[in-house]
């Protein structure tokens, strides 16, 4: 389960806490916070 800091890949993820989606364009972008509600897990 990708968290907030890591790097997972280009793709979409999803805030565990809210249901947010949220998209990486790029294989070496980290995953921030969700926008939303601050959570740090995704799926």
């Amino acid at each position: 389960m990708p968290k907030t800091g890591e790097k997972p890949g280009a793709g979409q993820y999803t805030c565990k806490e809210c249901g947010k989606t949220l998209t990486l364009d790029d294989e070496t972008d980290k995953l921030p916070p969700c926008s939303n509600c601050g959570g740090t897990e995704f799926k």
